[in-house]
């Protein structure tokens, strides 16, 4: 069980990311045989809706009350929104781009606010200074998107 510890959150982070490349893929391919990215950002919203909603009854999870759903700030309830926009542009995105340049760009993305985000501690973030490694590492990003451009 050592391995959960080091590497587990690790390895449940890169299945992340290949689920994303799935998903994105897989979108795409849906906007065009639906011939719009409309349809195909519902048809997947729906699907994880009802994912969600399986995973919720089988867990048994009880309805958040009252006071913890009012302790939230009005901003943690925008995930969703986050996600529909991810969602839109990556499926305008990968046919244009392809599947490669747009998750290098994506990740990019998400590296650089990454580094602003935990730098200034925003949206409830511990702080964590945007140090030279961690800087270079975003930077190293940036250089992988310029040569898979290429």
């Amino acid at each position: 069980m050592r391995w959960l510890q080091i590497g587990g959150p690790s390895i449940v982070a890169l299945t992340a990311g290949v689920s994303l490349l799935v998903q994105v893929v897989l979108n795409a391919r849906l906007r065009t045989g639906l011939a719009a990215w409309s349809w195909a950002a519902l048809v997947s919203y729906v699907g994880g809706t009802l994912a969600v909603a399986a995973i919720l009854l089988v867990q048994r999870q009880p309805w958040p009350s009252a006071v913890t759903r009012s302790d939230l700030p009005w901003w943690a309830w925008a995930g969703g929104l986050f996600g529909a926009i991810y969602l839109v542009l990556a499926i305008i995105s990968v046919p244009r781009l392809g599947a490669a340049s747009t998750v290098a760009l994506v990740v990019t993305g998400q590296m650089l606010a990454s580094l602003v985000f935990d730098h200034f501690g925003l949206l409830g973030l511990a702080r964590q200074t945007a140090s030279a490694p961690r800087v270079l590492g975003a930077a190293l990003l940036v250089a992988s998107v310029v040569l898979m451009r290429g």
